[in-house]
């Protein structure tokens, strides 16, 4: 049984910063993956999953494609470009903001029900 991603906004008190495909916050998922290393995460990540990282770059967006993970959540108040916001919408992927760190974000999404 997943979570939905609106609750996770809400619980995580996150920044939703693709509001353009604000549709997508009904679709649940059920685990995350946690890594700054693009690579590991090509490796990884499985379908489905959450990402929390700080990499804000655009090849983050590719990677979420290729893996075909359902949002973002970026860690320590960072933010994407507007063009990586904007491809992350073209693309279908949503991108959160939280100024957490990663540990505090996988604490909290575990005690949710998530897992890895």
């Amino acid at each position: 049984m997943g979570v939905k991603l609106s609750e996770i906004c809400n619980r995580l008190d996150l920044e939703l910063l693709t509001s353009g495909i604000s549709e997508l916050m009904d679709k649940e998922v059920s685990e995350g993956y946690v890594s700054d290393l693009l690579s590991d995460v090509l490796a990884n990540a499985q379908k489905g999953m959450i990402l929390i990282t700080l990499q804000t770059h655009i090849n983050v967006i590719a990677v979420c494609v290729h893996t075909e993970l359902s949002a973002v959540i970026f860690i320590q108040s960072r933010r994407p470009d507007d063009n990586v916001i904007k491809k992350a919408e073209e693309e279908r992927i949503l991108l959160f903001s939280s100024s957490e760190s990663a540990f505090s974000i996988v604490g909290k999404l575990y005690e949710m029900g998530l897992r890895g």
